[in-house]
């Protein structure tokens, strides 16, 4: 826990002084990013930044779960055009299907959602021909 600020003293001096001793114990050595420019210093003010910072950081989706089902379906999407075996592709299109279940289930707020699960059999069907060049 940091001093109180001692009576008498005005709160600047009172927080060089604190900035100053932190410096002399070696308190501001190895930080990341030391020693290069400011990230993202000339970009237009944004007053959440660092609540999109951390959210980017910590991997944590932003958007409501009807919306991020979408991207999910997505990747998943691109998942099964890198497919090596047709498990690989049911497992990727099963597993996504159990996601859009529990969502379609569960979301009781923000928008709904519209997605409906895939026809594991349709997926395989169209990533063979995809395979075979046409």
């Amino acid at each position: 826990m940091t001093e109180r600020k001692p009576s008498g003293m005005s709160w600047e001096s009172w927080i060089e002084r604190q900035i100053r001793e932190a410096q002399e114990r070696g308190e501001f050595e190895g930080l990341p990013g030391a020693g290069r420019p400011i990230a993202d210093l000339h970009a237009p003010r944004d007053e959440n930044w660092w609540i999109k910072k951390k959210l980017e950081r910590e991997r944590i989706a932003a958007l409501p779960p009807a919306l991020a089902i979408r991207h999910e379906r997505d990747e998943a999407m691109q998942r099964v055009t890198e497919a090596r075996s047709e498990a690989q592709v049911r497992t990727i299109v099963e597993a996504l299907n159990a996601r859009i279940r529990r969502v379609n289930a569960t979301v009781t707020s923000g928008p709904s959602t519209s997605i409906g699960v895939l026809d594991v059999d349709a997926v395989v069907a169209a990533w063979r021909r995809g395979r075979d060049g046409g």
